[in-house]
């Protein structure tokens, strides 16, 4: 059957109208592809001084940080296990390929900082593998599996919106989980004796502040991470603005430089 546009539009208003004064308008989800890309974007803003992170899968350096080699689109690490993994996947996925024979050395250099067995070619070859799509395709199911998902799954459970789900995400991604008091449950955990989550009945902006404050607390634990402007001039900022949905357009500033999303 063929409705008209007025009927439709008509529609549209009566629903717009509704939402409006039900409240139940759908609240902003980083699962959404667009949130996600711009969750993506401010991750790399911190990661790799751009936030063009589809540019990053061939990115690879050693920081200085205590975890080797630093290398992709979330900075997977040749001494934290997850750039392991990926490499693992990686054969998986396609047998014979160019980072394969460094498997032996990522499982001997785990845990430490140490390039024993993976220079002086393996940045070449890292960088030769970042333009293989099943590479590009690997890279990004382990950051879902390992940061993103666990991430958002834990923040809607707490709760919270966007902006939350955004923080978790960020925490993640630079402290890891599962690696003691300084990862992201241990995070968690601090702020749990400061506020409560909106799903025990806190409030939300309460709760998240409390969060950032834990997440800082805990960046200036690690002298590689004692620079807290990831939170401080960009998650904070949209925090104090109220922005829970972190909505665009959006202006940051990390380590200096400054940032926008329009």
């Amino acid at each position: 059957m063929r409705i008209s546009g007025r009927v439709v539009a008509a529609v549209l208003t009566c629903v717009a109208i509704a939402t409006a004064t039900t409240g139940t308008a759908h609240a902003a989800d980083l699962n959404d592809p667009r949130m996600k890309d711009i969750a993506m974007q401010i991750v790399s803003s911190a990661e790799n001084s751009s936030t063009n992170w589809k540019a990053q899968f061939g990115y690879i350096e050693d920081i200085d940080d205590g975890r080797g080699y630093t290398a992709g689109i979330i900075g997977f690490c040749s001494g934290t296990g997850d750039m392991l993994d990926l490499v693992e996947l990686y054969k998986q996925r396609k047998p014979g390929n160019v980072l394969e024979k460094y498997l032996p050395a990522l499982r001997r250099v785990n845990g430490t900082d140490s390039h024993s067995g993976l220079d002086p070619n393996y940045t070449k070859d890292w960088k030769t593998a970042a333009k293989d799509s099943v590479f590009k395709a690997a890279q990004e199911s382990e950051r879902d599996r390992v940061y993103f998902n666990p991430a958002v799954r834990q923040a809607k459970a707490d709760g919270v919106r966007a902006l939350g789900q955004f923080a978790y995400y960020d925490a993640i991604v630079m402290h890891g989980d599962g690696w003691g008091n300084l990862d992201f449950s241990g995070i968690r955990k601090r702020a749990l004796g400061k506020a409560k989550p909106p799903s025990q009945g806190g409030n939300e902006t309460t709760w998240l502040n409390a969060f950032m404050d834990a997440r800082v607390w805990t960046m200036k634990q690690e002298p590689a991470h004692e620079n807290t402007s990831r939170v401080d001039t960009a998650q904070r900022v949209w925090l104090k603005a109220g922005n829970l949905d972190l909505n665009t357009p959006l202006k940051w500033k990390v380590y200096g430089q400054s940032f926008e999303i329009k």
